[in-house]
């Protein structure tokens, strides 16, 4: 596994667009669609995490809705193993298995198919999704991953948000590219 060379990690950094009072007043928002646009940068991070994870012999990359589908899929395809996607409540048409996480003010859903890791028998995945910030999606969705059969050796984030304390609700590894105070 490579580490990501101070540089690398500069060429990162830069890419990541910073939106003041979004979605809210006083949050800034850390905008992956700046990091997407260029190829560089894009490349960089794929290339990275595809060294990261070579040798950890996966069957899948799961991603959660939305932004983790683009880093997960990408990946997925890099280490030739299958992508399972983890969606909102109501977006996936075969039978599913969910798991409600609670927000601020009230609760969501995420889900995933019931049959999503059926071809293999104790199938080794990874978690993939662009931020943790207070981790309920993320815990939510290993808990999936792991009452549809699979094993979720690792949750896997391009950008970790370290005051809001997100990777104590996830019971296994966590990987964070960058980390953000």
């Amino acid at each position: 596994m490579t580490k990501l060379s101070a540089e690398n990690r500069n060429i990162l950094l830069k890419s990541i667009r910073n939106i003041p009072n979004f979605p809210e007043k006083e949050i800034i928002f850390k905008d992956i669609t700046t990091l997407l646009n260029n190829p560089k940068a894009f490349d960089i991070l794929m290339n990275h995490l595809e060294s990261r994870y070579n040798s950890y012999n996966l069957d899948y990359v799961v991603g959660i809705d939305a932004r983790g589908f683009i880093f997960g899929s990408v990946l997925a395809d890099r280490l030739n193993v299958g992508f399972v996607p983890i969606r909102k409540n109501g977006k996936l048409p075969a039978e599913t298995i969910s798991e409600k996480y609670e927000l601020e003010y009230g609760f969501d859903e995420v889900q995933i198919h019931t049959d999503a890791f059926c071809d293999k028998e104790n199938p080794i995945v990874l978690l993939v999704d662009d931020l943790i910030a207070t981790g309920g999606t993320a815990a939510a969705a290993e808990l999936l991953i792991n009452k549809a059969g699979a094993n979720c050796i690792e949750c896997c984030f391009v950008m970790e948000l370290d005051s809001l304390k997100g990777r104590d609700k996830i019971k296994g590894e966590i990987y964070s590219v960058l980390n953000f105070s």
